[in-house]
């Protein structure tokens, strides 16, 4: 008997480090919070290019991904949310954006001793800063890789 697919949903969510500065954006839903910028994955997108994407509509920062933080799987009765936390840098000097528009209010660099005056979309924020801050490993992007490929 053929199993019932399991509807999956998949995110990237990226920590954008700058010396000892993070991109947080004030999102324009859930009360107005400030978060990593980040998504779902559009369809027919690598996990690898949901974070460039995601990073430039919601803060205005072009960016590189530098590496693989974790991968997270939450399966539940109704489906599973599978997030991949990356970590990037900006690409060049472009500014964060500071008008809103349909993907987030604004953007802003902010110091971990900073984040005590912005309202935040949970408490993920400050681990994920406090851990890139500390030396946390990071994992190559190889780790990401479409099904059949090569491996190493």
């Amino acid at each position: 008997m053929p199993r019932a697919p399991i509807p999956t949903w998949c995110y990237a969510l990226v920590v954008v480090r700058k010396a000892d500065r993070f991109l947080l954006v004030q999102e324009s839903k859930y009360g107005e919070p400030w978060y990593l910028p980040g998504g779902r994955v559009e369809p027919g997108e690598s996990f690898a290019g949901a974070p460039v994407r995601e990073v430039l509509e919601e803060a205005g920062v072009p960016v590189r991904v530098t590496g693989v933080l974790r991968i997270e799987h939450s399966p539940t009765a109704a489906g599973a949310r599978l997030r991949v936390v990356f970590l990037a840098e900006p690409a060049d000097d472009t500014p964060p954006k500071s008008e809103p528009d349909d993907e987030s209010l604004r953007a802003e660099w902010v110091s971990p001793s900073e984040l005590p005056n912005y309202e935040l979309r949970g408490d993920d924020v400050p681990r994920y800063l406090r851990y890139v801050a500390a030396g946390g490993a990071v994992y190559p992007l190889s780790v990401l890789a479409a099904e059949g490929a090569p491996v190493g």
